[in-house]
């Protein structure tokens, strides 16, 4: 399951790694994102293809938080859990 998220601006695009609560380290591209994409579209990206694995891999739904950026180019942010198969449904 995906904890946090890195973003990275670099002259090829928008670099990610995601570290998983089990101590792994997902890298890309995040693909059809341009170098010159505002951060703010950037974490969107990341956001949806991050909350896509969660839900195709793990069956849950998350929560990504973007973190004040701490300098131009790099973002990092926190991943929650809303639901999942073992976590019941508030809404059910």
């Amino acid at each position: 399951m995906p904890s946090s998220i890195v973003l990275l601006a670099t002259p090829e695009g928008w670099r990610h790694s995601v570290l998983t609560e089990e101590g792994g380290l997902l890298c890309g591209r995040l693909a059809d994102v341009a170098a010159n994409t505002h951060p703010a579209q950037a974490q969107a990206a990341a956001a949806a293809m991050v909350a896509g694995l969660a839900h195709d891999v793990h069956g849950a739904d998350i929560d990504v938080t973007w973190d004040p950026p701490r300098e131009p180019g790099s973002c990092t942010a926190r991943i929650t859990v809303v639901t999942s198969p073992t976590t019941p449904d508030a809404t059910a």
